[in-house]
């Protein structure tokens, strides 16, 4: 009998016991490396028994697909997800604004903002045209539904992306956008215990949870830093130069290798991001550009067409990705060029030099060296076995210092003994 009562007890303990919420901080801009994070925390968040999912949110938002998956695991959880926009000065924007829509819970932290979710361009301007309003309206009526499901305001979620509405966290709170305020997270747990979420009707049970913090790992952060408009041109001809010294000098090794891995780098980067063919083309021209004049005489012109072809590449590359990855830092890349062309002004110099140089190569040019005599009337010199003779006339002997005096037609040394 006891041992029956024992099993009930312990569901009971278990079912009574202190719950668990993992916190996933989120600061980073909306990209498919970041949402990989994100949904694979939600995945750990419902397959370790927490209570429920709390994504702790600051962005400006990002690419529209990564933000889907991102909205479309909100809405599968079979736990509660909670959106608390955080820290003070924080701010669900542009792709930001459907993730804390798509949430159960929706608060904000004084001093946050949410809004600005209007579609624009690769450059930042309004889209045109047809485009412009198949884009709006299905950002409309996406967010509108979001909105509807969640029981928040609908006529802010079209203004939102209409007309680019921003609201503070009290703002937002009056009309309807949000759910609550709160200037933490425990006393945001605390505040809506046992309260029942519209939509998906799940009842929350966070009062006095034990809160687990995640935040984005060093491999996120490095492929996240690696989605960068400036570091990916760079990546992508440091990439090319390595491999092809790789080619035209065998063996070295080591910039082959370098070189390969920026090139991957570089093609991770092409495949987040949306490119410009214009760009990648003016990029490849550049490079060959800097190789041809290695090879004939242009005065230069050749070099600096390819540094402006670099640099024109680099600001068109990403042309077609929406802000903040097209946001290209101009003087950097300048700067790349002049620092690339000074590089490769003192390549062409030295080279052209060496063209210049006379010729320093036949026996002649082993004169005066010193060798050591071996048996045969054989001397070794400059790391090669010759023919000689003494100039005075008296034998070598295997192991005897000598000096080349001269080289005759038969190509036999006259070397004088050193005492």
């Amino acid at each position: 009998m006891a041992a029956a009562l024992a099993v009930p007890a312990l569901a009971f303990a278990a079912s009574s016991g202190q719950p668990r919420v993992l916190a996933i901080h989120f600061g980073l801009e909306v990209n498919p490396v970041t949402s990989s994070y994100l949904d694979h925390q939600l995945d750990r968040a419902q397959n370790d028994g927490y209570n429920a999912a709390v994504i702790v949110l600051d962005t400006p938002g990002g690419l529209s697909e990564s933000m889907r998956t991102i909205v479309k695991n909100e809405l599968a959880s079979k736990i509660p997800v909670i959106v608390y926009v955080s820290p003070p000065g924080a701010r669900a924007a542009s792709a930001g604004v459907w993730i804390g829509e798509a949430a159960d819970e929706l608060a904000m932290a004084p001093g946050t903002n949410i809004g600005s979710s209007t579609p624009i361009s690769s450059s930042g301007q309004n889209i045109d045209s047809d485009l412009r309003r198949k884009v709006i309206n299905d950002a409309r009526a996406s967010l509108r539904s979001l909105a509807r499901y969640r029981g928040r305001n609908v006529a802010w979620a079209d203004l939102a992306v209409r007309k680019a509405s921003n609201l503070t966290a009290g703002e937002a709170l009056r009309m309807n956008v949000i759910d609550d305020i709160s200037t933490s997270l425990p006393s945001l747990l605390n505040k809506i215990d046992g309260r029942k979420a519209t939509g998906s009707g799940y009842v929350f049970h966070t009062a006095d949870a034990q809160i687990v913090e995640v935040h984005p790992g060093f491999f996120t952060r490095l492929l996240n830093a690696l989605i960068d408009p400036n570091i990916i041109p760079l990546l992508f001809l440091a990439g090319i130069a390595g491999i092809g010294f790789e080619i035209f000098h065998p063996g070295v090794v080591l910039p082959g290798a370098l070189g390969g891995v920026s090139l991957l780098l570089a093609l991770f980067g092409f495949a987040v991001l949306p490119i410009s063919w214009a760009g990648l083309a003016l990029l490849i021209l550049g490079a060959a550009l800097l190789v041809i004049d290695a090879h004939v005489v242009s005065h230069g012109a050749l070099t600096v067409s390819g540094l402006i072809s670099l640099v024109v590449g680099s600001l068109l590359l990403f042309h077609n990705a929406p802000a903040p990855y097209n946001d290209v830092n101009v003087p950097l890349l300048v700067a790349f060029a002049i620092v690339l062309g000074g590089v490769w002004a003192f390549a062409l110099t030295k080279a052209v030099q060496v063209r210049r140089s006379p010729v320093s190569v036949g026996p002649q040019t082993i004169i005066g060296e010193i060798g050591e005599a071996r048996r045969d009337d054989l001397v070794f010199v400059h790391g090669e076995l010759w023919r000689a003779r003494p100039a005075n006339g008296a034998p070598l002997r295997p192991g005897q210092r000598v000096r080349v005096a001269g080289v005759d037609p038969g190509l036999v040394l006259e070397v004088e003994p050193i005492s």
